[in-house]
C-alpha cells in the first residue's frame, strides 16, 4: 500500500515534549521505568492466573486478555519515544508512522471492547450468581476475548484507508510522541474533513457503545449489591468488580477527552499531555490495581513467592 500519495514527503520527526536536555534525560527515565513496570507487571499476572488453577476462570481469562494487550499497547508507541527522548530526532517513516498509528489506536479500541465484556461478565456473577457457571463458559468467554480483538482491528481500517489517500506536503514535524491521528493529518494538504468525521464516528460508537454496555452491567450490579442485606455480602460482592470499575473510569475518563471531539487542530499540546495517562500511566498502573484490590491474586502472588 502506497500511504499517502506523499512524494514531497517520505519521512516525518516525532516532536515529542521540546525542552532542555535535563528534560528529556528525566522524560526518558519516566519513561523507561514505566515500560518495564508495565511488561514485568503485566506478564506477572498472565504467569499467576497460568499457574494457579484457582484464577482460570472466565474473569481472570478476561484479565490476561487484558494484561496481554496492555503490554503490546505501550510497546506500540514508548520504545519510539524513548529513542525520541534519547536521540533528539524522533525521525520516522511514513510507513512506521502508518504502522504505528495503526497499531496504537488498533489495540486502544480493542481494549474498550474488552472492558466492556469483563462488565458483562461481573454482571452475570453478581446479578445472576446461579446461572452464571451455565451463562459464561469458556466458549462464551472465548468467542467475547476474541470477538473484542477482531472489532478493535477492524474499527481503525476505514480512518487508516482515508488517511492512506492523503498527500503530506506541509511541515514534516509532528506534534506528539508517537503517530498520533490528529496531530498527523493536520501536516496534510488534503481535505481532511472525511479522516476527521470517520475519526469521530469510529470514537463516538467504539467509546459511547462499549461505555454504554460497561454502565448498563454496573447500574445492575449496583441496584444487586444495595438488595444485599448484610454489609459483608454487599463488601464481598463490591469487591469482586472494584478493580474493574477502577481500570474503567481512569480509562474513560481519560479517552473520551482524547477522541470525542470534532476539532483535531485545538489543544495539542494539551492532548499530547493527557495521552501520557492512558498511553503510560494506566498501562503501568492496572497491575497493581488487580493486584493490591483483588484477594485471589494477593493471595496467588503470596504462594508465588513462598514457593520460591
Amino acid at each position: 500500500m502506497a500511504w499517502g500519495r506523499s512524494q514531497n514527503l517520505s519521512t516525518f520527526v516525532l516532536l515529542g515534549f521540546p525542552g532542555p536536555r535535563g528534560l528529556q534525560t528525566w522524560l526518558f527515565l519516566l519513561f523507561l521505568v514505566a515500560y518495564v513496570l508495565t511488561v514485568a507487571g503485566n506478564l506477572a499476572i498472565i504467569s499467576l492466573v497460568g499457574a494457579h488453577r484457582r484464577l482460570q476462570t472466565p474473569m481472570y481469562f478476561f484479565l490476561c486478555n487484558l494484561s496481554f494487550l496492555e503490554i503490546w499497547f505501550t510497546t506500540a508507541c514508548v520504545p519510539k519515544a524513548l529513542a525520541t527522548f534519547a536521540s533528539h530526532s524522533g525521525a520516522i517513516s511514513l510507513a512506521g508512522c502508518a504502522a504505528q498509528m495503526y497499531f496504537v489506536f488498533s489495540l486502544g479500541c480493542t481494549e474498550y471492547f474488552l472492558l466492556a465484556a469483563m462488565a458483562y461478565d461481573r454482571y452475570l456473577a453478581i446479578c445472576l450468581p446461579l446461572r452464571y457457571g451455565s451463562t459464561m463458559t469458556p466458549g462464551l468467554s472465548a468467542r467475547l476475548a476474541l470477538g473484542s480483538w477482531l472489532c478493535g482491528f477492524s474499527a481503525i481500517t476505514v480512518p487508516a484507508a482515508l488517511i492512506a489517500r492523503l498527500s503530506f506536503c506541509r511541515s514534516h514535524v509532528i506534534n506528539h510522541f508517537f503517530c498520533d491521528i490528529a496531530p498527523w493529518i493536520v501536516l496534510s494538504c488534503s481535505d481532511t474533513r472525511g479522516v476527521e468525521l470517520a475519526a469521530f464516528g469510529i470514537a463516538f460508537c467504539v467509546i459511547l457503545g462499549s461505555c454504554f454496555v460497561t454502565l448498563l452491567s454496573y447500574a445492575y450490579i449496583v441496584a444487586t449489591i444495595i438488595r444485599i442485606p448484610s454489609a459483608r455480602g454487599r463488601h464481598r460482592a463490591f469487591s469482586t468488580c472494584s478493580s474493574h470499575l477502577t481500570v474503567v473510569l481512569i480509562w474513560y475518563g481519560s479517552t473520551i477527552f482524547l477522541h470525542v471531539r470534532t476539532s483535531v487542530e485545538s489543544s495539542l499540546d494539551l492532548t499530547k499531555a493527557v495521552t501520557v495517562l492512558n498511553t503510560v500511566v494506566t498501562p503501568v498502573l492496572n497491575p497493581f490495581i488487580y493486584t493490591l484490590r483483588n484477594k485471589d491474586v494477593r493471595e496467588a502472588l503470596r504462594r508465588s513467592v513462598q514457593r520460591k
